[in-house]
């Protein structure tokens, strides 16, 4: 796991970066060994300038009907196979 001093590390670096600049910072604002360990602390860089508090997150877009049906048939499929070795189980 990370650790926090990491974490603040890199957002601190953001930041900074931020008010040099007047804009949000991009990837090619910092050379490779500093962008690699921010992406590493923080994540992808758009989550990584949310994370520093530059950047709101985007909400998640609602499942579709299609989506949420699939997902639900996937779950009980795994039930339906977890139950199947079960029952296999106590026949040997």
């Amino acid at each position: 796991m990370i650790s926090d001093d990491k974490k603040s590390w890199a957002a601190e670096l953001l930041c900074e970066k931020y008010n040099e600049l007047g804009r949000l910072p991009k990837k090619d604002d910092f050379d490779e060994p500093t962008r690699s360990r921010i992406k590493a602390f923080l994540g992808p860089w758009p989550r990584a300038l949310e994370a520093a508090g530059l950047k709101e997150a985007k909400p998640l877009p609602p499942k579709s009907k299609k989506r949420k049906k699939a997902a639900t048939k996937s779950k009980y499929q795994c039930f339906a196979a977890q139950e199947k070795k079960t029952k296999n189980k106590g026949d040997n």
